[in-house]
């Protein structure tokens, strides 16, 4: 009962009529040409042609040292748990991006309040399959990351996108399951350990 309560909420966050879900992390940029060559940036040094490429950026730490097993083993859930909630993030940034867009592409409130009436039922339906292989930590932790990349938290989402009734509504059912649509990434004691693995498994170092 309380997976599905929270699953119902991250899906619900997914704000998607047509987007399909896709585990994997953020693409990288590419270039593409008219005649779908790939195009490289370049420079010219005393007269030479020659391409640039972007690389990586690397993070150094200090070496990561255990108390006792117990603890190691914690934090290689952590990462495990980073690894599957990040695609869930990204998906739901990207997709609330889309829907921004489509909103602002309706000229009348009346339109914009019809599109998003019909949606939920539709989120909910394509999404959560993929959304219930999440546990209920990684989508607590998914709750987190977005506040930390967009600032908002999932509570503020839902007021802005459905309104403060159905906002206190979702909260509900969140508390229910131990969650809260109010917490912001940067209050817990972990998210400073949270924020090195992010950094570490975005550029491929974990």
């Amino acid at each position: 009962m309380k997976r599905t309560i929270l699953f119902t909420v991250l899906v619900f966050l997914s704000l998607s009529v047509s987007a399909r879900f896709v585990w994997g992390f953020k693409p990288v940029a590419t270039k593409v040409g008219p005649n779908g060559e790939t195009l490289v940036l370049c420079t010219v040094e005393n007269g030479d042609t020659m391409p640039m490429f972007e690389m990586n950026r690397l993070w150094i730490y200090p070496k990561r040292k255990f108390r006792n097993k117990r603890q190691e083993k914690q934090y290689w859930r952590m990462v495990r748990d980073v690894k599957a909630a990040l695609p869930v993030v990204y998906y739901i940034e990207g997709v609330i991006r889309q829907t921004n867009d489509t909103l602002m592409s309706m000229p009348t409130k009346k339109q914009r309040d019809k599109y998003m009436a019909h949606f939920e039922k539709r989120i909910y339906k394509q999404n959560y399959d993929a959304m219930s292989q999440l546990t209920l930590r990684q989508g607590m932790l998914v709750m987190r990351l977005l506040d930390r990349d967009i600032e908002q938290t999932s509570y503020e989402l839902i007021k802005a996108y459905r309104g403060w009734f159905r906002a206190g509504f979702y909260q509900l059912f969140a508390k229910l399951c131990g969650a809260d649509l109010k917490v912001k990434f940067g209050d817990g004691k972990n998210d400073g350990v949270y924020e090195e693995i992010i950094n570490l498994v975005e550029s491929g170092q974990l």
